[in-house]
């Protein structure tokens, strides 16, 4: 009976190595409080893949363009919900983007194109394809 109870140790031991080792990173995400700067001397967020993978075609995971994702507020939405809205739409770094959004807040209710974000993201030169998918995602 010696022997089982040594293989029921040994497969709870495995089971909890892999259980830890695949937990990976914090799930807050990158604590910086500022913009990672580029080996190119620019600043702006690191560009890495959302969680995942990088999403299809069109800008949202499984090819849904992202017309079609549904828009929280720049002004009141959660930093969690913005992240995971700029997730949703492909954004890379989403966690830090999202902290950008909050941090530049409040936009005017009347400007639906979010011209004050898009001037503050601007400063940390993501691309226009990058402030594009982030600002599809917002409003006011």
């Amino acid at each position: 009976m010696r022997i089982g109870r040594t293989t029921w140790v040994t497969v709870a031991l495995a089971a909890l190595v892999t259980l830890v080792g695949c937990g990976g990173g914090q799930p807050g995400g990158p604590t910086a409080s500022a913009p990672a700067t580029t080996g190119s001397g620019t600043n702006s967020p690191a560009a890495t893949s959302p969680p995942g993978g990088p999403s299809a075609p069109g800008g949202a995971p499984g090819g849904a363009p992202t017309s079609q994702l549904a828009k929280v507020s720049a002004n009141t939405a959660s930093e969690s919900q913005i992240a995971t809205a700029l997730r949703d739409a492909g954004v890379p770094n989403a966690e830090r983007w999202a902290k950008e959004v909050v941090e530049y807040r409040p936009y005017p209710a009347d400007d639906r194109s979010l011209t004050k974000l898009r001037e503050e993201l601007a400063k940390y030169n993501p691309g226009q394809d990058t402030i594009d998918k982030i600002i599809s995602v917002l409003q006011p």
